[in-house]
């Protein structure tokens, strides 16, 4: 029996882990991968309090460390669904978990493409994570599809080490942060197609190119390898009943974190908010902690 279970491993799950293990709580966090969630995948933070600089995986480490030595329980595994009573039963694939409160802090996934054969080339020729899988493509040809931060991000650290990086954006203009867009278009190996729609993946055994639709008409693009980073989806589909989600499928929870079944709550980039940042996450997990501490004492 756990005082509070944690279903997610992030900024938000491992802070809401830090306030209620130093509340005297008895912790559980239920990861289904890899601890620390989007924030692995940036090459370099430089907006976190009291760090001037350091990449997302440095910070993830050094967030578990610190749970972990305060005393929190771990488990590997993936959630399918909660059942409500007086106690909470997380459901796992692997095994089932008792608690009295429950914060969910599942983050998003990334957003695919819907293309025909995009899954195949997941990993062999389409990646999310330049920091992760950009190396692979030192000196060749690279697309990134999207013109938010997260694509400029990419493309940023791809121009670094490749021949050239092709940015493909659905929109006349780059939607993010004007500075590094500014960086982006003074990079001699950097090109930008405007107002263009992915059509479909080249037909061959390997990654090769894509076609798409522009101003300009039909074309065919080729590239070694393609980035893909227009935007994430909440994972929230398996705690509906629970707690109600909107349009978008983000948890219906304003700044409280509390969704409409008590002892439930949820926290960090996975409910509907303004501003998602790690800093914010951290934030939606101590305020969760804090709510689900009070709800176990009373």
């Amino acid at each position: 029996m756990y005082d509070i279970i944690i279903i997610g491993g992030g900024p938000a799950g491992l802070t809401a882990a830090l306030y209620s293990l130093r509340a005297g709580k008895k912790v559980l966090i239920i990861e289904e991968g890899a601890f620390g969630g989007q924030i692995t995948l940036s090459p370099k933070i430089e907006n976190y309090p009291g760090h001037k600089s350091m990449s997302g995986s440095e910070l993830a480490d050094l967030m578990v460390d610190q749970v972990l030595s305060q005393g929190a329980d771990v488990e590997i595994d993936k959630v399918t669904g909660i059942i409500d009573g007086e106690f909470k039963t997380v459901v796992g694939e692997s095994s089932e978990y008792t608690g009295k409160a429950v914060i969910i802090a599942v983050g998003v996934k990334h957003r695919m493409l819907g293309l025909e054969r995009e899954e195949e080339f997941v990993g062999n020729g389409i990646s999310f994570c330049a920091v992760c899988d950009g190396a692979f493509y030192a000196g060749k040809d690279v697309l990134v599809i999207g013109g938010g931060n997260s694509a400029l991000q990419e493309a940023v650290l791809l121009s670094e080490t490749c021949k050239s990086v092709t940015i493909v954006q659905d929109m006349p203009y780059l939607t993010g942060e004007k500075k590094l867009a500014d960086l982006i278009l003074s990079k001699e190996n950097v090109s930008v197609i405007y107002n263009a729609k992915v059509l479909r993946i080249l037909d061959g055994d390997e990654f090769r190119g894509i076609e798409i639709s522009s101003e300009d008409g039909t074309r065919e693009i080729n590239a070694d390898g393609m980035f893909v980073a227009i935007g994430l989806v909440p994972q929230n589909d398996s705690f509906k009943d629970l707690a109600d989600l909107t349009e978008y499928g983000y948890f219906d929870s304003d700044e409280s974190c509390v969704t409409k079944t008590k002892g439930i709550f949820a926290a960090g980039d996975c409910r509907r908010k303004n501003i998602r940042q790690v800093t914010t996450a951290a934030a939606d997990g101590a305020v969760a902690a804090l709510a689900a501490c009070r709800y176990t004492d009373e």
